[in-house]
């Protein structure tokens, strides 16, 4: 608790400061995380060799992606004894998720949209600069008058995310908020992978003053509101992970009649950006940088939509991540937001999502998030990439990449008894799953597509 107030007032001072003053207190930050990893990190000593002995300047340092440092995960990493082949072993362990790699990190996964699947270490260091950033989040959703109403109807916090597998989302955070306020009756977890009917019971048994949670399954959630079987007056809610058209967070907003809060970040660096009530997002800048960048890496002036954005990471210090391309694109607004934030304010593009449709044995429309499905799908173990492909109103095909060490068909088998598990809970038994002959598939800008809804064409290569 301690330790959370302290940043608490770092982060208020540091919100307050003028231009200048909050450049050199982001210098001094880069300039111990660069002396840090060229100590500890075999692979970054190596990158930075002809560089000086001090560096202030982010623009001096070079690139490197997820593949360049999943390659090299034991050298990138500052603790020899966190290793990839542990570390991959723990995350492969269903009946450790909820602990502690090695009694003191927890561990966060990517779906490998890049094509990598990216495995992030947090010190308590990180976890508690994570926490920090994230309530400092919600004094700026929930202005004082509302944060008091919030605490006399209960404050009871709910919050939907995947769970069972090590996600970033739910490893790191919640974990760290739960520790702060005290378990209880103040926050629960529930899981996304719930079905509908019996998660609107949790819910309204529950009745939530903040409901957090994946926009896509918030927008499902909604409508359940909407059609009087979900009964809850939430004051505030928080949408994570991914986006929703300006129509579907409008649609949230008028259905919940509450505050709508609006985060950006990655397990790269979990709390990079937050919404304002303008409907943009400032870049928690004193504690990371964000750089929207062209193809070649070089800066992207306000106005203009970047190629990629390149992350960077202050707090981390057992997995530095410095300068790292992070493959989003962005648009940095060029004129001071009327909210009075001072940090930069950007909005990303990507990572919309709207729900699967699905035909039920009835012949009735079923709806479910992607992220669900996507979640479900990663926590097979020895999985290195998976994409989904909706073929037909009852149809699924699996697109798997097994990871180097892992035999191929446990892998798929794990991955088909998931996918029928959780289809099942909709009452979709029906649907077929099928496991493609073809690799994962990139888009025109690189990434894999984890989940592809039905286009109307039906698919072929699968068996």
């Amino acid at each position: 608790m301690r330790q959370t107030i302290r940043l608490l007032r770092d982060l208020r001072a540091a919100k307050k400061e003028g231009p200048s003053a909050l450049e050199r207190r982001r210098s001094r930050r880069l300039a111990a995380a660069v002396a840090h990893a060229r100590a500890h990190s075999p692979y970054y000593r190596e990158l930075y060799r002809g560089l000086p002995w001090h560096v202030d300047d982010i623009t001096t340092l070079p690139v490197t992606d997820k593949k360049r440092l999943m390659a090299r995960f034991d050298d990138w990493v500052t603790d020899p004894e966190v290793t990839h082949d542990r570390v991959r072993a723990f995350i492969d362990d269903p009946s450790l998720v909820g602990t502690d790699f090695l009694g003191k990190y927890r561990v966060g996964t990517t779906s490998g949209s890049s094509g990598v699947r990216g495995i992030f270490v947090y010190d308590k260091a990180v976890s508690a600069v994570t926490r920090a950033l994230a309530l400092r989040a919600f004094g700026t959703w929930l202005p004082p008058t509302e944060a008091a109403a919030v605490a006399l109807r209960g404050g009871r916090v709910a919050w939907v995310l995947a769970t069972g597998g090590h996600f970033g989302s739910s490893t790191v955070l919640p974990r760290s908020v739960a520790r702060s306020v005290g378990e209880g009756g103040l926050l629960r977890v529930l899981s996304v992978f719930t079905p509908m009917p019996e998660l609107v019971e949790q819910l309204n048994r529950f009745r939530p003053n903040v409901l957090i949670g994946y926009a896509g399954q918030l927008a499902l959630l909604a409508r359940e509101q909407e059609a009087g079987r979900l009964r809850i007056r939430p004051r505030l809610v928080v949408l994570a992970a991914e986006g929703l058209t300006d129509s579907g967070y409008q649609r949230i907003r008028q259905v919940f009649q509450a505050r709508i809060g609006n985060g950006y970040g990655a397990c790269e660096f979990m709390s990079t950006a937050i919404g304002c009530p303008e409907d943009w997002l400032h870049v928690n800048s004193d504690w990371g940088f964000l750089e929207p960048v062209d193809a070649d890496y070089r800066p992207v002036p306000p106005g203009k939509r970047s190629h990629t954005v390149l992350v960077t990471n202050l707090a981390n210090r057992v997995q530095p991540v410095l300068r790292y391309d992070l493959g989003d694109s962005v648009v940095t607004r060029p004129d001071p937001c009327p909210c009075g934030n001072p940090f930069p304010a950007i909005r990303a593009q990507g990572r919309a999502s709207e729900a699967l449709t699905f035909q039920g044995g009835n012949g009735e429309a079923v709806e479910v998030a992607p992220i669900a499905l996507a979640g479900v799908v990663d926590r097979a173990p020895g999985l290195e990439l998976a994409q989904v492909v909706q073929t037909g109103p009852a149809a699924l095909s699996v697109r798997v990449r097994a990871a180097q060490q892992a035999d191929p068909e446990k892998v798929w088998q794990a991955i088909r008894e998931e996918i029928h598990r959780f289809m099942g809970s909709y009452d979709l038994e029906h649907v077929t799953v099928a496991r493609a002959t073809d690799p994962p598939e990139q888009s025109a800008g690189g990434k894999y597509r984890l989940i592809i809804p039905f286009d109307g064409t039906p698919a072929a290569n699968h068996t």
